[in-house]
């Protein structure tokens, strides 16, 4: 049986999935029904209690959560994953780069 943070991320999970058949036996939805298509609408919610289960998939250390850029951020590689729609998206060539390595910064102060 599951506890704590693992139940609430499987059942975060499980919530996704039925949602996504839903989406997939109805089939594609209208753009005006689309949550990213009005731009004044916000992106959808993060849940924070995830963060309690995901790490970093490279250097498996804790991430946190950066509300104004939607991004899950790791202070120690200097990278951030983006959330979309409340998804974070952990694959490594998705994150960008947010600070540059030391060696390119001493170079440049030369």
């Amino acid at each position: 049986m599951l506890s704590g943070p693992w139940r609430r991320a499987a059942s975060a999970l499980r919530a996704s999935a039925a949602g996504s058949r839903a989406v997939h036996a109805a089939g594609p939805r209208p753009a005006a029904d689309s949550p990213g298509s009005d731009p004044a609408s916000p992106p959808a919610a993060f849940d924070a209690a995830l963060l309690d289960v995901l790490v970093c998939p490279l250097s498996k250390k804790p991430l946190r959560y950066e509300v104004s850029t939607n991004e899950l951020i790791n202070e120690e590689l200097g990278i951030a994953y983006p959330v979309i729609d409340g998804i974070p998206n952990m694959i490594p060539q998705a994150a960008r780069m947010i600070r540059r390595n030391k060696q390119q910064e001493e170079k440049e102060q030369e």
